[in-house]
């Protein structure tokens, strides 16, 4: 996935408010949007590298967004939720996610579930259960082990529970973490921060739901999904 045009740098002051960030370059101080919820561990210090965009969209209060930072031992880290499915679609149309390949259809964002939810990723085919994938982008990096959640997540909790449900009525489910931090290469279930998520990690998998994490090259020019790597049990 390329960032088009080539995204512009400046330095982190200071995230605030969850959806805000103040950043400054040589020639002014500005504040950009941020489309991430979570907690941001380690992904948004003040001194970072913060490489934004630029909407083209007049109505936006704030037209620029953040998109990476880079912390102080030069990894990249794509804060920006929302690619982490773009390049999940796009992993899976090029053919790079082996484990989600041989489907006629895709559709993203639909609704299913019990408890009002969307999946990230339906894969539809004539001759083959529904295949539901759940994607979550891991940016937590701790004593070399990336984590997910990075913060309690009550909502991961539901997705989680939704994924059993699939499994039960007998339609495939998928766990897809994507590793969106240059330094991650595994992930493990961060027990110490949300342990009812961890838990049901594990009951996710016995009942049948699948895990799998990929990692990614990241630049200011484009994100590359890489290859597959480990999920750790916690």
């Amino acid at each position: 996935m390329k960032f088009t045009p080539k995204l512009e740098k400046a330095t982190l002051i200071k995230r605030y408010k969850r959806f805000l960030v103040d950043l400054e370059t040589p020639n002014q101080a500005f504040t950009v949007h941020c489309a991430n919820t979570g907690k941001m561990t380690g992904c948004a210090d003040p001194g970072f590298n913060a490489y934004y965009s630029t909407s083209d969209n007049p109505k936006r209060k704030y037209p620029n967004s953040l998109e990476l930072t880079e912390n102080s031992e030069g990894h990249f880290i794509c804060v920006n939720t929302a690619i982490a499915n773009k390049l999940a679609i796009e992993g899976i149309e090029q053919g790079m996610i082996s484990e989600l390949q041989g489907y006629a259809h895709l559709q993203p964002e639909v609704k299913y579930g019990q408890e009002n939810s969307r999946i990230d990723i339906l894969l539809k085919d004539d001759n083959k259960p529904l295949c539901y994938v759940e994607v979550k982008s891991v940016t937590l990096l701790e004593d070399g082990q990336g984590y997910f959640p990075d913060t309690q997540t009550v909502r991961g909790q539901k997705h989680l529970r939704e994924l059993i449900d699939i499994t039960q009525q007998g339609h495939r489910a998928v766990l897809l973490f994507m590793a969106m931090h240059t330094g991650i290469n595994s992930v493990k279930a961060a027990a110490h921060l949300d342990a009812k998520y961890a838990q049901l990690l594990n009951d996710a998998q016995a009942a049948g739901v699948e895990v799998i994490a990929y990692n990614c090259q990241i630049s200011p020019k484009e994100i590359i999904l890489n290859h597959k790597i480990p999920v750790l049990s916690s």
